[in-house]
């Protein structure tokens, strides 16, 4: 028998009016905050990017693809990773089905990474995802958006990050063994190097030839665009994590 509580559809309905009046609450304010998100100033970047693509080398201008908006996820897959970092991969799932949407709608949505593209390109095709994918290898673009640190800076113990200084000591410490040393040995590598990543998304526009960086958002920041969330936060029982759960979409057992 389930110890949850029960009742009456009746009873279900006069409770769950109630919260509809919360979730209506919560998406006019969700509402208000991408009103604010647009209405950030735009900075100018002047500085030179270059990327590895597909289709060639690129600046950050060329990943536009003729569109006015750019949105930007930094996928957690370093020059070392052997793979890409598991919670990334499950985002970026979502990606293939998003693209023609958003591009047809002025927006490009192209993820990058410090690993080179050769790597890039071969998870890309373990995975089977078409979305554009990029390398920032030997660019200081990750750095500039706060999602990579180098070792030296890590070493340091404080570092940048989601709007902060953060002292990443303990975190290092607390990841040299047990579940966290697990995820990152996942990627190929150990739990220090596989932190110099981190997620994110950045926002940018082009507008008369010039490139302006217009939003960033870290950590849980980005976890609106986690579609498998989203959906476990209207499952019976809610995210129910007790520890890691989540595995790449090719390395769950075949039932």
């Amino acid at each position: 028998m389930t110890k949850h509580k029960t009742g009456t559809r009746e009873e279900w309905l006069a409770a769950r009016i109630e919260l509809l009046k919360a979730e209506k609450e919560l998406t006019r304010r969700s509402d208000e905050l991408a009103r604010r998100r647009q209405e950030l100033p735009w900075v100018r970047i002047d500085k030179k990017y270059r990327f590895e693509t597909d289709e060639g080398n690129a600046s950050l201008a060329d990943l536009f693809r003729g569109r006015s908006q750019l949105l930007v996820y930094h996928f957690m897959f370093g020059p070392e990773y052997k793979a890409g970092c598991p919670a990334c991969s499950s985002i970026a799932d979502g990606f293939n089905g998003l693209v023609v949407h958003l591009a047809n709608h002025d927006v490009m949505l192209w993820a990058v990474s410090r690993a080179p593209l050769a790597k890039l390109q071969a998870y890309k095709r373990r995975m089977g995802w078409s979305f554009p994918w990029a390398s920032s290898f030997g660019s200081d673009f990750n750095y500039d958006f706060n999602t990579s640190v180098t070792e030296e800076q890590q070493r340091a113990g404080l570092v940048e990050y989601n709007f902060r200084t953060e002292d990443v000591r303990p975190r290092l410490e607390a990841g040299k063994e047990g579940p966290l040393a697990e995820f990152a040995a996942g990627a190929g590598t150990d739990w220090a190097t596989f932190t110099r990543e981190q997620p994110g998304m950045s926002a940018f526009a082009l507008e008369d030839g010039v490139v302006y960086h217009t939003y960033s958002a870290y950590a849980r920041g980005v976890d609106g665009l986690w579609g498998m969330y989203q959906w476990l936060d209207r499952a019976p029982r809610g995210r129910n994590e007790t520890g890691i759960w989540f595995r790449r979409h090719d390395e769950y057992d075949k039932r």
